[in-house]
Parts: C-alpha cells; sequence; structure tokens
C-alpha cells in the first residue's frame, strides 16, 4: 500500500505540467517576444515600469526596434537582497545608438505568491525572460527593494555578443510557445545565464559551485579573466557596486550614471 502510494504521488507530481494561462502577477503578466530580420530586432513587450514602491507601480509595456550592428558589449549584474552567498543574477546587452536591453530570467509567481526557494524545486512557478529598461528592471532592486547591485562589464567580443543576443532571443519566443516551470537548481537565473553562454559558444566547467551559491559567480568571472583582472579583485568588486548611484539616477539618465566612474564606491 505504501508502495502504491509513493508510486501514486509520483505519478502525479510528473503529470503536473507549466502553463501560461495563471492569474500572474502585474509585474511578469506579459511574455516578450523578439523577431529578427538581418540586423534588426523587433521586441514586444519590454517592460518599463514606473515605481513608487515595491507593489506601486504604473505598468507600461513598449515596443523596440534595435539594430544588433549597433551591439557592443554585455553586462552582468549581482543584486543581493540577504545572504551573499545567493543572488539574482541578470544581464544587459549594450548598444552604442540606443539604451541597453536589460534581461532578467526570473519566476513567474502568481497574485497570491512570493517567490521562496524551497518550494522552486516542486514545480511550484513558472520560468519567465523578463526585458526591458534598466530604470525598470535594475532600479526596482536598488530603489525599491532595498537589494545591493554590482555592475560587471563581460570581457566579449562584439561577435560573441551579438551571438548571444541571438540565443536569448530564440529562447525568448521559444518560451512564449512552450511554458517551462522554473527550478532554483536546474532551470534559474544563473542556470539559463551559463546554459545560454554555452549555446552562443562560450565553454564553462561541467560543474561549478559558485554557478549554485550564485553571490560568488563574480569570482568564478574574475578567475576566468571574464572581467577586469589588472587589479585585486576586491578592488573591481567594490568598483562593481552600483546601488548608489542608481539611487540618485533620474530615468532618463539611469543607464548612464549607473556607468558612472565607481573607483570612490
Amino acid at each position: 500500500m505504501w508502495f502504491a502510494a509513493l508510486i501514486g504521488i509520483f505519478a502525479w507530481f510528473i503529470a503536473i505540467r507549466p502553463s501560461h494561462q495563471r492569474p500572474w502577477k502585474r509585474e511578469v503578466a506579459m511574455l516578450p517576444k523578439i523577431e529578427i530580420a538581418g540586423d534588426r530586432a523587433r521586441i514586444t513587450g519590454a517592460r518599463d515600469f514606473t515605481y513608487r514602491s515595491r507593489d506601486d507601480f504604473d505598468v507600461r509595456y513598449q515596443e523596440r526596434q534595435i539594430d544588433l550592428s549597433h551591439l557592443t558589449g554585455v553586462d552582468l549584474f549581482i543584486s543581493y537582497w540577504d545572504d551573499k552567498l545567493m543572488a539574482h543574477t541578470f544581464l544587459s546587452f549594450l548598444f552604442d545608438d540606443a539604451t541597453p536591453v536589460c534581461v532578467s530570467i526570473e519566476a513567474r509567481p502568481e497574485n497570491s505568491e512570493r517567490f521562496e526557494a524551497l518550494p522552486s524545486l516542486f514545480k511550484r512557478f513558472e520560468l519567465i525572460y523578463v526585458v526591458g529598461e534598466e530604470r525598470d528592471i535594475v532600479r526596482v532592486r536598488t530603489n525599491h527593494r532595498n537589494e545591493q547591485v554590482y555592475r560587471y562589464p563581460i570581457r566579449i567580443s562584439v561577435e560573441a555578443a551579438r551571438r548571444l543576443f541571438m540565443v536569448y532571443s530564440q529562447k525568448i519566443n521559444q518560451l512564449a510557445e512552450q511554458p517551462e516551470f522554473y527550478h532554483l537548481l536546474q532551470n534559474s537565473c544563473t542556470a539559463n545565464i551559463v546554459r545560454n553562454a554555452n549555446a552562443a559558444g562560450q565553454k564553462t566547467p561541467v560543474f561549478e559551485g559558485r554557478f549554485i551559491l550564485n553571490g560568488l559567480v563574480d569570482e568564478y568571472l574574475y578567475e576566468a579573466g571574464l572581467v577586469e583582472t589588472n587589479i585585486p579583485f576586491e578592488d573591481l568588486r567594490a568598483r562593481a557596486r552600483i546601488t548608489d548611484f542608481a539611487k540618485s539616477a533620474d530615468a532618463e539618465t539611469f543607464s548612464r550614471a549607473i556607468r558612472s566612474d565607481t573607483s570612490s564606491n
């Protein structure tokens, strides 16, 4: 009887399927899409919310047209909410003629939910790639969630950055068609960043503990030579902290302000 019950529970768990049809929180209600034609990319569902507090904001989605020939690089952000061992990681794609395109891979909670780590291991949340403006995706963390955010320019060729954007675009469109569950270890922010980087040609270790304890991922990037290495790591990390710059920046100049000289930070 116990064995039959165990088999029944296992079969029930396997049968649970992800869905796009749920009462989503407003900040994750829309799935983005990216259409690419030659060097031109059209982004729909790009988030650009205006926040008064963490949960009080004006919803605004926009359409963006970008030219991939103007894509120049990639920045990695690490956002700490408490423990320095765990964090949220996300990317921005940089352009020389437009504001960055920020992509944050997140759990997709429903109206009655808040993200919790343990339930995320058991098909509790779906996955979403949030695409939008840094003045939304970064600023809500620094200014309203009281997180400490660090920005690291990644050493990557222009060609590799464009390949990575194409991989992200493909994944974003695939996810819009076929939902997936978020999983803290296998299908999280950092796990997807690593997976997408591999798909774009960046070789990473088969197992690296700092991809799980991702608050330490900047140490890995430093050791791998993927960020600036001509200064000591602790100096680099101090310079990477953008929280104070973000808090004092206005919306229109936000992306430029968080890229100010942070050597005194």
